[in-house]
């Protein structure tokens, strides 16, 4: 007995044809990004080719020695793990919380964490600057990271809401009844069993702060505190193209992100579907 709808060839062929024009489309940036950062900058302008060659390493040399991008790195290493571990903190105190207390007002809660997230980022930096520049917090990297996670935190709580949710919670019960205060039942059942959405939120919070340009370019002024988005854009100038270090600095930025993915992807794809389970 067939359990499998039969899908005509025709429409098979059309799904192959879109799927392949979708990852051409969203590969080529990519391919062409590290095609042009090992190209020898002698040919970069005037031998355009889809192929790659002649390869050389010379711009990332270039990059690592004659710009502060070592600097930028460290500054956006330093932004970006301070953000994960406080939206960490937060949104799985505040999610579990809403989800297992009796607390009033808590659909209100939620809906207004996500609409926090829902302004965007500019509107959201022009006024905290402001309020950073009066208590004095103004070109520092902890009035970066504190913008970072008012877009990061409600993204965590709205994720791990949902995810807690679909927790049974008749598990955490037992582990009470056993002798555990709610606290360590949430240290030794809630927290392993939601690793999965835990890591989700600590990707998309990772990913949200190593690639933001809009906070950086706001908040911060000196050379020394800025982070690689912006680093790399005053690399530009009016009368110079440096296309090769800046393919290289953009595939450098992108590689802790592949690798970061590729380690993490069945928790962050299951994180992502548990909370489209209702119960």
């Amino acid at each position: 007995m067939k359990t499998e709808l039969e899908v005509p060839l025709s429409s098979r062929l059309a799904l192959y044809v879109a799927m392949a024009v979708t990852l051409i489309y969203s590969f080529f940036p990519v391919y062409w990004m590290l095609v042009t950062s090992v190209r020898d900058p002698k040919v970069l302008y005037n031998q355009v080719s889809l192929i790659p060659g002649p390869f050389s390493l010379e711009s990332y040399e270039t990059l690592l020695a004659a710009t502060d991008y070592p600097t930028w790195f460290t500054n956006s290493v330093l932004v970006a793990s301070v953000t994960v571990v406080i939206t960490l903190i937060f949104s799985v105190l505040i999610a579990y919380a809403v989800t297992r207390l009796h607390l009033r007002g808590k659909t209100a809660i939620i809906g207004s964490m996500l609409l926090a997230y829902m302004f965007p980022p500019l509107l959201v930096a022009i006024p905290l600057y402001t309020i950073f520049a009066q208590i004095g917090l103004a070109n520092t990297h902890f009035a970066l990271i504190l913008s970072h996670c008012t877009i990061t935190l409600p993204l965590g709580v709205w994720l791990l809401w949902g995810f807690f949710k679909q927790l049974p919670i008749d598990v955490e019960q037992a582990a009470m009844v056993d002798g555990c205060s709610r606290l360590g039942a949430f240290f030794r059942v809630v927290l392993p069993l939601s690793l999965p959405g835990v890591t989700t939120v600590a990707i998309f919070s990772f990913l949200l702060s190593w690639t933001d340009y809009t906070f950086a370019l706001v908040m911060i002024d000196s050379d020394d505190q800025k982070t690689l988005p912006v680093g790399l854009e005053t690399m530009t100038g009016q009368y110079e193209l440096r296309d090769g270090e800046l393919m290289a600095g953009s595939t450098l930025i992108a590689l802790p992100l592949l690798v970061l993915f590729i380690f993490l992807n069945r928790y962050f794809i299951h994180g992502l579907a548990a909370g489209a389970v209702k119960r």
